[in-house]
């Protein structure tokens, strides 16, 4: 790995190559640390990385300390060393003064990848790069961040050496109000142009203190719709409330009270950003903001369209449903026709989403064998035909029982509350609970068996011959490092 340890070994054609190669490391340094930390608080597990060339003649640069873009070399080779066009920008302005002035470069659309770039006048070309998660509400929180990490390495590069203070890191850290913000403003100037009165800042957190306000031991449920001001009239109020008596958004308690009245109901409590105008039905304006309590949780959405979640007095990216992507891996291993497997992953899939929102454990028994096996529990005769509507819905009522659902591979359910048995083994994890290690110890002893263990809790545990399989990366990062950076020509050829 090639590491800038020299300044000649930067071209010296502006001020801006004879910026020591050891800030500048450090600089792309605490910018992907503060990228990982956050996004990682924010979508779960996540890593990040960088290509950069300083000027248009300069070397494409890359930094990757978590390997997140392996795989992908042919592609970078094809776009940046045999197409040289992205040398080529006659709009960039090449003084550092002007690095505000960024040039946006879009996603590249790399499979399981989102990016953004852009040129400037102190750093010619840059894209960054991060994990696109399957469970994302949106893309557009992920992206608002990603670019202000060019903003941020713009700026940096920008000032001298001595000015530098490391604050970009630190900020991308603590980001996620701020990408929220940024990508619903992108959106209300698509709709409502520059002139909108809303101020975000104060509604997101008001939309956090009430996820947190009780009211008789009870989290809030029911949606609280803002819109701006000139949409007011297009809405269709069911109560309106007199202006002198208009609760204001910052009265939490007096606001938490009201959002018992569209409790579970297909009615909003109406703010314009600033105070309680009353309640209307589920008839929108053109452009709203909706957020959707439910209890531990909420979602936050624009015009009907999910941005992000809510839980603990922050916001993070996940739908709250599982995917389920190691289940789908696991039966397009399996011998079963194409068929087989999207009705099974169908079955599988409703019954723990039924789970997840009914806030009530189950365990799932995908039993791939020709015959299934026997398992000690209720056993059906005749089974059920899953396929069927109403008989999926009668198994979603028979998973609340203790035990397991025993399906078979022809989308059948064999039995319920099934006991799952097995000897002890090195693999258990004491920190988890019976369900959880029933299924590692039952897997442990019989082929051809995936168990899906959904927790009360709302996790939900993929297992298969003993082992739980995990769809997430381990970060090996270390915290206050810096990183090499290396050349992208050598790396291709790696």
């Amino acid at each position: 790995m090639l590491s800038y340890d020299n300044q000649d070994q930067f071209p010296p054609h502006s001020m801006i190559d004879q910026v020591q190669p050891s800030f500048i490391r450090r600089c792309v340094s605490d910018i992907l640390t503060g990228l990982s930390d956050g996004l990682t608080h924010f979508s779960g597990t996540s890593r990040a990385a960088v290509i950069f060339a300083l000027q248009p003649d300069s070397p494409m640069l890359l930094c990757d300390p978590q390997q997140l873009l392996k795989g992908h070399e042919p592609i970078f080779n094809t776009l940046y060393l045999d197409n040289q066009q992205w040398r080529v920008n006659e709009k960039v302005q090449r003084d550092r003064k002007k690095f505000a002035d960024i040039i946006p470069v879009k996603d590249l659309g790399l499979a399981g990848l989102l990016s953004h770039g852009g040129y400037s006048g102190s750093v010619f070309f840059q894209q960054w790069f991060t994990e696109h998660h399957p469970d994302l509400c949106s893309t557009g929180p992920t992206e608002c961040w990603l670019e202000h990490a060019v903003w941020r390495f713009s700026h940096d590069l920008a000032n001298d050496q001595e000015l530098y203070t490391g604050i970009s890191g630190y900020f991308l850290k603590e980001f996620a109000t701020h990408a929220v913000r940024d990508h619903i403003i992108d959106q209300m100037n698509l709709f409502l142009g520059w002139d909108s009165q809303i101020r975000i800042y104060p509604v997101l957190d008001a939309i956090l203190m009430l996820s947190e306000t009780r009211e008789e031991g009870s989290l809030p449920e029911g949606r609280l719709l803002i819109v701006d001001p000139s949409m007011v009239r297009e809405l269709d109020f069911l109560v309106k409330f007199r202006e002198e008596v208009r609760p204001q958004l910052v009265n939490y308690k007096h606001v938490r009270k009201l959002l018992l009245t569209v409790e579970r109901s297909g009615r909003h409590l109406v703010s314009d950003g600033r105070a309680i105008l009353g309640i209307c039905g589920d008839l929108l304006p053109p452009f709203s903001l909706c957020a959707d309590f439910r209890g531990r949780h909420g979602f936050l959405k624009i015009n009907r369209n999910m941005v992000c979640s809510f839980a603990d007095g922050r916001f993070s990216s996940t739908t709250y449903q599982a995917k389920l992507v190691q289940l789908e891996e696991l039966l397009l291993d399996s011998t079963l026709d194409r068929s087989e497997i999207f009705f099974i992953f169908k079955i599988v899939s409703s019954l723990v989403h039924h789970s997840q929102e009914r806030k009530h454990g189950c365990t799932i028994v995908i039993d791939l064998n020709p015959e299934p096996v026997v398992i000690s529990g209720q056993v059906l005769s005749p089974p059920l035909d899953l396929r069927k509507p109403y008989m999926l819905k009668m198994a979603k009522s028979l998973a609340k029982v203790d035990g397991a659902l025993h399906v078979g591979a022809d989308q059948h359910l064999h039995g319920f509350a099934c006991l799952l048995d097995g000897r002890s083994f090195p693999g258990e994890d004491r920190a988890r609970g019976a369900r959880y290690n029933s299924a590692l110890r039952f897997t442990a002893e019989h082929a051809d068996i995936i168990v899906v263990v959904v927790s009360s809790d709302r996790p939900v545990s993929v297992i298969y011959q003993g082992v739980e399989v995990h769809g997430t990366c381990i970060l090996n990062q270390k915290v206050g490092c810096v990183y090499d950076l290396e050349r992208l020509d050598r790396w291709v050829d790696l």
